[in-house]
């Protein structure tokens, strides 16, 4: 990606910051982002990204409730499995953005926008902020790591 090209992603994930807000109210309810209706990863199911290696919605039918969240999944099966071990599923980051969380912010995400990096589900803003961010995944992963702490912290 040129610099120019590099620059335009940059200011346009900013903007889109500015123009959505940080983080809604509505994002901030537990540890984990919500979506404006109250589940987790704009209501994905965050276990297909894992088993089926893509994006897959999931329904009110299969639900969970945890770290005051509801989580959707697309089958029973995939319900289980979150029940069973919900930190192996749980996306990084408390569900924010990954690029976000790496430059010390918070920004809601595009459930099409996801990678999983060493058996963790990182979701991203876009697909033009997750090509910024797989430019230097494990530098944006550890500069994500050292700002998480604190930003949990002030939410």
């Amino acid at each position: 990606m040129n610099s120019f090209r590099k620059l335009y992603t940059v200011l346009l994930f900013i903007s889109g910051l500015l123009v959505s807000g940080i983080a809604s109210a509505a994002d901030l309810q537990g540890p984990y982002r919500s979506s404006l209706f109250g589940v987790a990863a704009e209501g994905y199911d965050v276990v297909s990204y894992f088993k089926d290696s893509k994006a897959v919605e999931g329904t009110s039918g299969h639900s969970v409730k945890w770290q005051d969240v509801e989580w959707l999944f697309s089958s029973a099966a995939n319900k289980q499995a979150f029940s069973d071990n919900p930190e192996k599923f749980a996306p990084q980051y408390g569900g924010y953005c990954a690029y976000a969380v790496a430059i010390g912010a918070t920004a809601s995400i595009d459930p099409e926008a996801w990678k999983i990096v060493d058996g963790k589900l990182y979701l991203n803003y876009s697909k033009g902020v997750q090509n910024t961010w797989e430019q230097n995944i494990s530098g944006y992963i550890k500069s994500a790591n050292g700002h998480w702490p604190n930003i949990r912290k002030s939410l």
